[in-house]
């Protein structure tokens, strides 16, 4: 990843936009650039490597990050139908799920920052351009979710700028153990 790579908004070729929307493109950049900084200089091998007691490594964060951006979105636009209730979740689907947070065989730290810029592109096109942010669906059944709760766009949004804020927290944890740099500071 180079320099530019690291300062361009994935929304940089997104209308201009103000108020909240703004201020969600605003938020979501910041945090995603957070997250992909996290893995500045390393190679594939060290994107994959855990180095906490726990499973994650940075590549499968950002990998994990970019399929719940992108779930999330096709919620927005396709509601419910765009996720599996959990109850109904197969071996496979537990499978895939894991999987997006590990590096694996054939996945390069460039193919995976690449899929997450494509999908940051989607959501920051999505925010300028929804019609309307309080449109609403009823969530997949999960243990998680209330039942019956329902989240409008708006909702799903800031629930990716959270996710995204959390994982890159992460993401600063694992690479000080990796090789003592840091985010900030």
């Amino acid at each position: 990843m180079n320099a530019d790579e690291l300062t361009t908004p994935a929304s940089a070729g997104t209308p201009a936009v103000t108020g909240e929307r703004a201020d969600l493109l605003e938020v979501l950049t910041k945090h995603r650039y957070f997250l992909r900084f996290t893995t500045r200089d390393l190679t594939d091998e060290q994107a994959g490597l855990r180095t906490t007691a726990g499973e994650l490594c940075l590549g499968g964060l950002i990998k994990h990050v970019a399929a719940v951006e992108r779930g999330w979105v096709d919620f927005i636009l396709e509601g419910p139908s765009a996720m599996t209730d959990f109850a109904d979740m197969t071996e496979a689907d537990l499978t895939r799920r894991e999987n997006e947070f590990r590096m694996l065989p054939g996945d390069t730290l460039a193919g995976v920052l690449d899929d997450y810029a494509e999908v940051a592109r989607r959501t920051d096109d999505l925010i300028a351009t929804l019609p309307d942010l309080d449109a609403a669906w009823p969530l997949p059944k999960a243990p998680w979710f209330e039942p019956g709760a329902r989240w409008s766009a708006r909702r799903v949004l800031l629930h990716i700028v959270a996710e995204t804020a959390q994982h890159a927290g992460h993401a600063d944890i694992i690479r000080e153990s990796l090789d003592g740099a840091k985010s900030m500071g």
